[in-house]
């Protein structure tokens, strides 16, 4: 097994209490049971570099995202816009807006190796990198997030993951992170040298909904950060309205105790579905490197989680962002009772250097609860 170098700052000493117990409680194995109900506290799961290679597509969610299926919202223009410069960089052809005429994408002469798309939640930017990532006629093209790049350098060390990735025909990095100077710091060094071998680059991250001046000021930071990269970027805003909260009330959908209960017993009838205290899983991520959450959710259909509360710790919050980033990559509802799930995050961390992220979780979480 080869080791991950695990970062600190989602490490913690915290212990879980006694879990809830029930007749259908059943403990992971090697794989999960095909039905009844589970608790993620006893899942110890271990993956190899080899196995985090082979992880770096695009989520199930975008397995078959296209910018033919990438539907523009006509009071936002920068939409339209970025969908077709991304089919130029991407190589692709684009309709005619005005004709309905097909024709190539223009080329520009001296168009850069990276894209950076900045822009609010859920105005589709992960939909659109993952369409660069279909439609580019590549040999060797690898999908991941920011995480999941800089867990493979502590699993197999820098200098393999650079062999592993030079003469690579694109790199896709979903929620670019600018956190931790160290994790950027080798992810700025990792892609200067994948760019001079001639790989294109395509990145994301996430600024508030609406908040234009913030998102100026995010793609700004990125730019800053990665300095010695920043001539490889073309950096394209993307406005809009969070998709995720169009459909629903805006809040994160809460359960009684006795409807909670009757979710999940219906779920566990047909499949496998987990149900946890909520302070026992915080505390039982810590002791899971985030690279691992992916695995710690395979083979569910629901996640259910009892007696939220409102999150103190930093790193903890921090950890448990990671954990819902992978649970709305897999599309799996969530079901919970005490605190609503939006309300997790207290006003002092909504309002410190992580918002950001908070925020995309919050987003994510509505989702989950409503779907």
């Amino acid at each position: 097994m080869e080791a991950v170098c695990i970062d600190p700052r989602f490490l913690g000493r915290e212990t879980h209490p006694n879990r809830k117990q029930g007749t259908q409680a059943a403990r992971m194995t090697s794989t999960a049971t095909p039905t009844g109900i589970v608790h993620l506290v006893d899942r110890t799961p271990q993956v190899t570099g080899a196995e985090m290679v082979a992880a770096l597509v695009p989520p199930p969610q975008f397995a078959d995202a296209s910018f033919a299926s990438y539907r523009t919202d006509d009071a936002y223009p920068s939409q339209e816009d970025a969908k077709e410069t991304l089919i130029a960089f991407a190589g692709g052809v684009a309709p005619h807006a005005k004709r309905g005429l097909f024709r190539r994408a223009p080329k520009s002469p001296d168009r850069k190796p990276g894209v950076y798309l900045d822009g609010g939640f859920g105005v589709g930017k992960t939909h659109l990198l993952a369409s660069i990532y279909h439609a580019m006629p590549a040999r060797r093209k690898y999908f991941g997030s920011f995480i999941e790049y800089t867990a493979l350098v502590g699993a197999l060390g820098y200098q393999q993951t650079v062999e592993l990735f030079r003469g690579s025909d694109l790199l896709c990095i979903d929620e670019f992170e600018l956190d931790d100077p160290g994790d950027t710091m080798v992810m700025t060094r990792l892609l200067g040298e994948l760019v001079s071998s001639g790989t294109k680059l395509a990145a994301t991250s996430n600024t508030p909904p609406n908040a234009l001046g913030e998102g100026r000021f995010a793609a700004q930071d990125f730019l800053r950060e990665i300095s010695a990269m920043s001539a490889s970027f073309e950096t394209l805003r993307i406005d809009g309205v969070d998709f995720r909260q169009r459909a629903v009330d805006g809040h994160a959908a809460v359960l009684p105790h006795s409807a909670y209960e009757n979710e999940l017993a219906a779920a566990a009838a047909t499949g496998t579905v987990s149900d946890d205290a909520f302070g026992a899983l915080v505390a039982h991520l810590a002791t899971v490197h985030p690279s691992r959450y992916i695995r710690l959710l395979e083979g569910l259909q629901l996640i259910g989680v009892r007696d939220v509360s409102v999150l103190t710790d930093q790193s903890a919050a921090l950890r448990f962002v990671a954990f819902v980033d992978r649970a709305y990559d897999a599309q799996i509802p969530v079901r919970s009772t005490g605190v609503a799930l939006d309300g997790v995050f207290g006003e002092e961390m909504l309002a410190g250097g992580y918002r950001k992220k908070y925020l995309r979780a919050i987003s994510r979480l509505i989702a989950l609860t409503h779907a």
